[in-house]
């Protein structure tokens, strides 16, 4: 691609921040470098035509950790730490709704629910003498008990007797979201280029130049904000990780309400007013699974479908309506890596599957690591 003089000029020359990623990272921090640097020229570049990572494919969970999650990173983590991860993402999630409002992005508190089946007995037992431990580690963020037991009053089958019900957990619309962060982004004069994939960058000390499949620039910042596909642009620490996704049609008279997980937050599913969407089944074939590549799979979508048939809707008629798949970005740890990569280069990646908590507090930290730089 030739670019004319006038569309280098008016687009590609004199580029303060080039922003890699117009998903909730990378917008949140186009937001933030606007504030400090009102006269900089932004641009951010995406390769698909809306974002492609996870941001607008996600299921639109606004949480923190399930219990069976929480009880996972105490094997890896100490308390302190893990209080420190639910306090980032409860204070990324009270971000994200100040900053965009609740209206905007159709937030409600419905409550969240982790549910066991008859398989997951001694996870079950394990999670329910756990509660008031919890409780009492997480009291510093909440001030008060965040889990509790519940019955089963949603009609799920197969499944052990008792839930475990979080009062904090909510849910978002995650177009509204996305296009609500756009118009923010547009009103501030940032452009926002998408279908251009950024192939490589170099950092030549007093600016960064860019290789793009459609042409070559030069930024006196990168900022790398594609979380799943960071691995691409060298950045070994973040693995790729599929989430698939399917909502049934509208069901008439749903005793549904609120956000639901399921074996150790594999599997995920909430109602969207009348409809059911159901995602996760990563577990059944992690290597499968570690792709960029967009898509679904029978192996994925049959278990899907058999936990709406067997356990979520036992006594309901369904139709699937859509299917897809969201690219997350993993790693060995949970902690997101925020981090200046060289004098010109930062990074806000691995979100490990908590983008819409703490996608809004990244963004601000990679703005600011640069501002800093």
């Amino acid at each position: 691609m030739n670019l004319s003089f006038w569309e280098h000029e008016s687009w590609f020359n004199n580029i303060d921040y080039c922003i890699i990623g117009n998903g909730i990272t990378g917008l949140n921090c186009a937001l933030h470098l606007r504030r400090s640097r009102p006269s900089a020229k932004i641009i951010i570049l995406e390769k698909g035509l809306l974002p492609e990572g996870a941001s607008t494919k996600n299921a639109g969970f606004a949480c923190f950790g399930s219990i069976s999650e929480i009880l996972d990173d105490l094997k890896t983590l100490s308390e302190d730490e893990v209080v420190e991860l639910v306090e980032k993402r409860r204070n990324g999630l009270s971000l994200l709704r100040k900053n965009l409002g609740d209206t905007q992005i159709d937030f409600q508190q419905n409550g969240g629910y982790e549910l066991f089946t008859r398989a997951d007995k001694e996870l079950y037992q394990h999670s329910m003498e756990a509660i008031p431990r919890i409780n009492k580690i997480l009291n510093p963020v909440f001030g008060e008990s965040v889990f509790r037991e519940t019955s089963n009053s949603f009609g799920f089958s197969d499944i052990m007797p008792r839930l475990i019900e979080n009062q904090f957990e909510g849910q978002i619309d995650t177009g509204k979201m996305m296009q609500t962060l756009l118009k923010k982004v547009s009103c501030e004069n940032i452009q926002v280029l998408s279908g251009i994939k950024v192939n490589s960058f170099f950092d030549e000390e007093h600016s960064v130049r860019i290789e793009t499949d459609k042409f070559q620039i030069s930024a006196k910042k990168l900022l790398i904000a594609t979380n799943g596909f960071a691995s691409s642009l060298g950045l070994e620490d973040v693995k790729p990780a599929r989430a698939q996704v399917l909502i049934t049609k509208p069901i008439q008279n749903l005793n549904l309400k609120g956000t639901f997980h399921l074996d150790r937050g594999y599997y995920y599913f909430r109602n969207i007013g009348d409809r059911v969407l159901i995602g996760g089944g990563r577990n059944l074939d992690f290597e499968a699974e570690e792709t960029e590549h967009m898509g679904t799979t029978l192996l994925v979508q049959n278990k899907l479908e058999h936990l709406l048939k067997t356990c979520i809707l036992p006594e309901t008629k369904f139709e699937i309506d859509r299917k897809w798949s969201g690219i997350m970005g993993i790693g060995s740890s949970r902690q997101p890596i925020v981090k200046a990569l060289s004098r010109n280069v930062s990074c806000g990646v691995r979100l490990g599957g908590m983008g819409i908590a703490i996608g809004s507090l990244v963004g601000r930290d990679l703005a600011e690591i640069t501002l800093n730089s």
